[in-house]
């Protein structure tokens, strides 16, 4: 049986995807008025399956034979995810409309290296790591946790930030990907 913590979670993660997706519609269409083109597209499914596979593997695993609602590390794992969401947020508004979940070049624009990006390359990547990380380790599911922070480590540092470097180096052109 799903416990409450892990109903409220995932509602609240499910309702901030809806949110972030239809934020990065509306930039896709702005970014593509003013030029850009895109990259990166045919893996761009496959963060649909890793984040889908996730949402429905920490839910199962942490409602299969659990007595306890939340780990016992619980205020680490939710220390941790408050921090990811305050750097994917801060990406966010530091990219405003060039943030987007596809890899878009708009040319003749400059990279952006304002908020979190003068610090580190690509810390919505950091943020979104320790998210599919410690979510399922609130709950218990170590199995979900593993797996998930496997797929994406090999999908973000084997394809996605590869794809986007080789975008990003035609030139003076902004960054319009997390």
């Amino acid at each position: 049986m799903v416990n409450l913590w892990v109903l409220a979670m995932a509602c609240f993660l499910i309702s901030q995807r809806l949110l972030e997706l239809y934020i990065a519609e509306n930039n896709y269409k702005w970014s593509i008025k003013a030029g850009a083109q895109e990259f990166g597209k045919e893996h761009y499914s496959l963060f649909f399956v890793l984040h889908g596979c996730w949402f429905i593997g920490w839910i199962v695993e942490s409602s299969i034979g659990k007595t306890v609602a939340v780990s016992e590390l619980w205020y680490v794992w939710l220390s941790l995810f408050v921090i990811a969401q305050v750097v994917r947020y801060w990406c966010i508004a530091s990219l405003g409309k060039a943030w987007n979940t596809r890899i878009l070049v708009i040319p003749d624009r400059k990279l952006i290296s304002r908020g979190p990006y003068q610090y580190i390359k690509h810390p919505n990547y950091v943020a979104v790591a320790i998210e599919l990380l410690v979510v399922p380790l609130l709950f218990g599911a170590v199995i979900t946790a593993t797996l998930a922070t496997l797929c994406n480590t090999w999908l973000i540092l084997g394809i996605r930030i590869p794809e986007e470097e080789k975008a990003l180096s035609g030139g003076n052109i902004e960054k319009s990907s997390h």
